[in-house]
């Protein structure tokens, strides 16, 4: 099955979706979905509930494998299962969807322009577990806020040397250096964070490969260079804050980029929407991600 999943992830056609948030986020991504903090006292039933929301996503007829390749998890939802079956098998099996799992612990506080991520003092746990589970391969994420060399050099190196690790253990990597969309300076941390990538990719072993997700570039066509890169399985890209219909032109013009969207994806979901009024909301959603990960402006 690995085989032909990384076949999959390398020339297929469609979208990674994150279903990934954590403890911190989920607050919010439930009240965007509706739920609100008066729904639950505690923080189990705060991850039933997502877990219920995810699971309705997972479920609906327009979540398929015809446009969504892979799909990112929360390690809760990992552990937790879907009629019978754990989620990530749930989705490889009954979906032909590739699973992902979310391994970062969050990020420290900023310093050199950049917040790195936390120590994941649990990793070789959490990835035996993720084999166990049958997931393919693992995301984490850093994030740069300002143009400064020496911390996007911090944050590269920090993902591939994490990444390899992830690699040793039988598992795909996706590295995922997010540049903020408010940053100042962000085209100049995307020309730097583009050769630090470079330099960390030439550097891995013939039988190393990464996926590489990053906030789409202000300059259309930049990172081509980290798509044709032979250690590069696929290049994704956040939605990083931009509504769906922004994020989908700006991936537009941009050859050889796909997505990988989160709040873009289940922004127009709401847990009171009847199930036809739910599932069209997210079969227009993915219909968009879908064209725009696979028709390019000329």
């Amino acid at each position: 099955m690995k085989k032909q999943q990384m076949e999959k992830m390398r020339n297929g056609k469609g979208f990674i979706a994150a279903l990934d948030q954590s403890g911190g986020s989920t607050p919010k991504a439930l009240a965007d979905y509706g739920v609100t903090k008066e729904a639950y006292t505690t923080d189990a039933e705060m991850f039933d509930l997502v877990h219920e929301m995810r699971t309705r996503i997972i479920k609906a007829p327009a979540f398929h494998s015809d446009k969504i390749l892979g799909a990112i998890l929360f390690e809760q939802t990992m552990d937790r299962k879907i009629d019978g079956e754990y989620t990530s098998d749930y989705l490889a099996n009954q979906k032909g969807i590739v699973p992902f799992l979310k391994v970062d612990k969050g990020l420290v506080d900023e310093k050199n322009g950049v917040q790195l991520m936390k120590p994941i003092d649990d990793l070789d746990e959490t990835l035996k577990r993720a084999t166990e589970r049958n997931v393919f391969g693992t995301k984490m994420r850093s994030v740069i806020k300002k143009a400064n060399k020496d911390g996007i050099q911090q944050v590269v190196e920090q993902q591939f040397e994490i990444g390899k690790r992830i690699i040793a253990a039988g598992l795909v990597p996706i590295i995922e250096p997010e540049v903020d969309i408010h940053s100042a300076d962000k085209e100049a941390s995307e020309e730097i964070l583009k050769k630090e990538l470079l330099t960390q990719l030439n550097l891995l072993r013939d039988d190393e490969s990464v996926l590489l997700k990053l906030t789409i570039p202000s300059n259309p066509g930049l990172y081509q260079e980290l798509v044709d890169h032979e250690r590069v399985v696929r290049v994704v890209v956040l939605s990083g804050g931009y509504s769906r219909d922004e994020a989908n032109r700006k991936l537009k013009d941009n050859k050889g980029l796909i997505a990988s969207f989160s709040r873009a994806l289940s922004q127009d979901l709401n847990a009171k929407q009847t199930e036809d009024e739910f599932n069209q909301s997210l079969e227009t959603a993915i219909d968009g991600i879908y064209d725009a990960s696979v028709n390019k402006t000329p």
